[in-house]
């Protein structure tokens, strides 16, 4: 007799960064941002009207697309917003990646890709990145049902200039392909210049590095119109409250703040340029980082060596037990105190 067992939808789960809390430490291990949102977010947390938390939601999140739309240019109607940026992902799997067709994206990339594959039944192959961790721009020439790449990539931090990212586009004009952009922010240029020139390009992006709000859980996608109204119509299909009214507004205040949040890159684009020279110094080897982090190995000194050496030293940095990266440790740019702190603790370990 078959009981409920039988019918479990079996995966292998995504496995997220650990998240400890102990007094002192260092947390380097989930690329968060290491400074706080920006003010009006802080002000307008102080004065929730909590007596709207008995209210459903704006099905629509007016008040989030509308500012996202002022801040790049574009109407509301191309604006999907979502539960972080794995929601949008997610959405954009089901909704799009339907063909009997596989769906290609990196070998080494966000481990999520294939967890949302298996899981939604969508067929999918891997392509390998080179020896120096890139893209092969050929290898998406092929038939397929859709691509999806970060750029820059994760967890290797290796960016793609636009006219790589359109060659894509152009060898894929059937089919959605979508660029995840969680680090753009740091450094490179998004591939939003290219929405109005295809159709089938949509762009996701997050408000939980760059915008220092990973605990209020908001991503968002830009598209054309109809791509956008393709997501709200599956999300209305079975959800149609999935933000939050404290992270509509929230999210809203923090997008107005254009000054601050230009201040915040710069911070973090020089702390990242100081410990990549020093990092350097100390031996490490690592492509050019385009994220908020370093995804670095050593020579001499074995990556899970030092991912635990520094865990006993109470400074937390993420490492992946994965073929060809198994020898690469990846490391989030904190403030410049925290990342003097795992230089002085680096050097003293390698005397």
């Amino acid at each position: 007799m078959k009981t409920w067992r039988d019918y479990v939808r079996r995966v292998v789960p995504y496995t997220p960064g650990e998240q400890p809390n102990r007094p002192g430490m260092i947390k380097l291990n989930t690329n968060e941002n290491p400074y706080p949102p920006a003010p009006g977010v802080v002000k307008m947390a102080a004065h929730l009207e909590t007596d709207k938390f008995r209210l459903y939601p704006d099905p629509t999140a007016g008040v989030l697309t509308k500012a996202l739309a002022e801040f790049y240019h574009v109407a509301q109607e191309q604006i999907f917003v979502g539960v972080g940026s794995d929601d949008v992902l997610a959405m954009a799997f089901q909704t799009f990646f339907n063909s009997e067709k596989p769906i290609f994206f990196p070998d080494i990339t966000y481990s999520f890709y294939p967890v949302w594959a298996d899981a939604f039944k969508i067929p999918y192959e891997t392509k390998a990145l080179d020896e120096n961790f890139r893209i092969r721009k050929e290898d998406y020439y092929g038939e397929n049902g859709g691509v999806v790449f970060p750029n820059p990539n994760a967890p290797t931090s290796v960016y793609e200039d636009l006219d790589f990212v359109e060659d894509i586009l152009k060898h894929n004009r059937d089919v959605l392909v979508i660029v995840d952009e969680a680090y753009i922010d740091f450094g490179g240029r998004s591939a939003l210049a290219l929405i109005e020139k295809y159709d089938n390009l949509l762009v996701v992006q997050t408000f939980s590095k760059s915008r220092s709000m990973a605990g209020m859980r908001i991503g968002y996608a830009i598209g054309n119109e109809e791509l956008i109204k393709a997501l709200n119509d599956f999300k209305y299909s079975f959800n149609s409250y999935t933000m939050d009214q404290t992270s509509l507004v929230l999210g809203a205040e923090a997008v107005k703040d254009r000054e601050y949040f230009n201040e915040c890159l710069e911070k973090i684009m020089c702390t990242r340029a100081w410990t990549a020279k020093e990092l350097k110094a100390l031996g490490f080897e690592f492509n050019e980082p385009w994220a908020n982090f370093i995804f670095a190995a050593h020579p001499k000194y074995p990556a899970k060596e030092l991912f635990e050496a520094l865990r006993k030293a109470n400074i937390y940095v993420r490492y992946f037990s994965l073929p060809r990266i198994d020898n690469y440790l990846r490391i989030t740019v904190g403030t410049d105190a925290e990342m003097e702190t795992l230089i002085h603790f680096l050097k003293d370990y390698m005397k």
